[in-house]
């Protein structure tokens, strides 16, 4: 009954203004008033419109339930069949502060949910609570008994009570650029260090299927590799998300190690990711791996662990000349088996502050074991190598500078370090480092060892800063909410952020081993970055990148002197 007074209440207003308006209008003699006055009336009419049509959902649910309630006992489901059904459409705005015995809003700390982050470059995995209130509380439209909307700024079609429900985003991310003063040194290579071009770093459309608490996700990736022209798939998993804050998850699917690899894509704070954390998730863990295990979050802290096998198309044949994520090799005998660990901590979580503690490790307990033969059928034996290299972190088709080459007799390869994160107010910090160790066997034959760091700051100038992501035990991008998105005629112009990063590899071991087969000379990279970011709204940002990196001399026919150079590159990037 409330609901109907509501209803005749607002509708009579929305017509008085209607009819007021033009006189309204007509008594004034200014223009731009007159201008002003008729976008005012229009907007407060639009939102009037918006709350009738919120109210004719509301009444024709409670008049639904009212009707099912007063189903005499014992008619069964033939009596309500034959009654009066209610199809209703709902769409146009919906006034945040007209309640419906919802519970009140909580004030105070901004909520990552409304801080118009960017949407993830992955498939979004919720269980089916948070599925059904994602379509309940964003804007969306009712059609019979589906839901069409936007939940989390992806497309999406649920059943009414979101039982059934399919969701399509996309990750586009378009480089451009090149180099300068990176020339090689006499005796050299040149190699792919273009003085301009460009590369589709991803073109990811996740696909999700959902039926209540199991969710499927497909994620094709039309640019796979490092140059334009491949395609690949990204994850493709099957999910289980019934427990409390828990996803467990079987298929190939990017196990979540490091902090830099939990985040999104779509939030990194430069380009490319630190090469110490990129060499790191890719000893047995990367893109596109199967992998079989369970993360679980709380508001204070973050746990996931995976075992893990070979990436996707590892053992194709087609896969020699690294086609798809992290090359392959079609004549593997022994497929790769690892495990990944990752445990982290959040001790302080307040408005201004946030601290996050954490720890990484990964370990590949056995080298994919490969034959020298064309045929597998003739092939007796297979040996288990390894190797490691790193881009001056800028991905558009150019050499690796810091190379180790193959090293043999490799049976175990592990790395471990520390993760650490402070974020105050708008100024966010955070740091990593990694041992990377090789267990090797032979005579005379001993173990190697690398390590790397990174430090990285951001400042968000204007905008939501970055916040703490529990569901990913890591830092988000900025935000940018509905009503600051670009707009340069109301002064709005979204968010935009300066960031700075120090990043170094050590791939040396052992330079003064009298053995030969010891050594292992891949340089040391040093990278500094400094750029900026410029998000006009959740779903598009701009970033600039300048780098200077420092190599000291490799194996690498690209870098036998040593080699130093500098970069610049933009990014434009889409997200849905």
């Amino acid at each position: 009954m409330r609901s109907k007074i509501l209803l005749s209440t607002l509708a009579f207003t929305s017509a008085l203004m209607t009819t007021a308006a033009p006189a309204a209008m007509a008594s004034s003699a200014d223009e731009a008033q007159l201008q002003a006055l008729r976008q005012e009336m229009a907007q407060m009419r639009r939102e009037m419109m918006g709350q009738i049509s919120s109210l004719k959902t509301r009444l024709a649910k409670s008049e639904a339930a009212t009707h099912q309630a007063s189903v005499p006992h014992g008619k069964g489901t033939n009596y309500a069949a034959n009654m009066p059904r209610h199809h209703y459409v709902e769409s146009g705005p919906v006034d945040p502060s007209v309640q419906f015995n919802d519970s009140t809003a909580q004030t105070g700390r901004l909520k990552l949910q409304t801080s118009g982050t960017p949407v993830t470059d992955r498939g979004d995995v919720t269980s089916w609570k948070s599925f059904r209130q994602a379509t309940r509380s964003d804007e969306n439209v009712h059609i019979g008994g589906m839901i069409i909307g936007f939940p989390k700024g992806r497309f999406t079609v649920a059943s009414e009570d979101a039982s059934y429900g399919m969701s399509i985003g996309l990750a586009f991310h378009e480089d451009f650029g090149g180099f300068f003063n990176s020339g090689p040194r006499a005796g050299e290579g040149r190699g792919a260090f273009n003085s301009f071009t460009s590369n589709m770093r991803r073109l990811r459309i996740p696909f999700t299927f959902r039926y209540k608490n199991w969710v499927a996700a497909v994620t094709p990736d039309f640019g796979a590799n490092h140059n334009d022209g491949y395609v690949a798939l990204y994850e493709g998993n099957l999910n289980y998300t019934g427990f409390r804050n828990t996803i467990l998850t079987v298929g190939y699917f990017q196990p979540r190690v490091t902090e830099e690899d939990s985040e999104s894509s779509n939030d990194f704070m430069t380009l490319e990711r630190p090469s110490i954390t990129d060499m790191v998730r890719n000893i047995a863990a990367g893109d596109a791996r199967f992998s079989v295990g369970a993360l679980h979050y709380e508001k204070r802290w973050w746990i996931a662990g995976y075992f893990t096998g070979q990436e996707w198309g590892h053992r194709n044949a087609s896969d020699m000349s690294s086609t798809y994520y992290g090359g392959g090799n079609g004549n593997t005998m022994d497929s790769q088996t690892g495990a990944t660990l990752r445990v982290a901590g959040r001790p302080v979580a307040t408005k201004d502050w946030d601290v996050h503690l954490g720890a990484s490790a990964i370990s590949s307990f056995r080298q994919a074991c490969n034959s020298a033969s064309a045929t597998n059928s003739a092939a007796t034996s297979c040996t288990r190598t390894t190797s490691f290299g790193q881009r001056p972190e800028f991905d558009i088709g150019e050499a690796n500078l810091a190379a180790t080459g193959t090293i043999s007799n490799a049976s175990q390869v592990w790395a471990a370090g520390p993760e650490l994160g402070v974020r105050w107010n708008r100024l966010l910090l955070k740091s990593e480092y990694y041992h990377v160790g090789v267990q090797r066997h032979g005579p005379q034959i001993k173990s190697a060892g690398f390590q790397g760091w990174y430090g990285s700051a951001a400042y968000t100038l204007f905008g939501t800063p970055r916040l703490y992501s529990e569901k990913s035990g890591a830092f988000t991008a900025p935000g940018v909410t509905e009503k600051e998105e670009f707009d340069p005629a109301t002064n709005h112009w979204g968010a935009l952020e300066v960031v700075g990063h120090y990043s170094v590899i050590d791939l040396n071991s052992r330079l003064n081993d009298a053995i030969a087969a010891n050594v292992v000379r891949g340089g040391q990279q040093t990278v500094w970055t400094g750029g900026l970011n410029w998000y006009p709204n959740r779903h598009f940002r701009v970033m600039l990148d300048y780098s200077h990196f420092i190599v000291s001399r490799s194996m690498q026919a690209t870098n036998t002197a040593g080699r130093t150079g500098n970069s610049v590159a933009v990014r434009v990037q889409a997200g849905f």
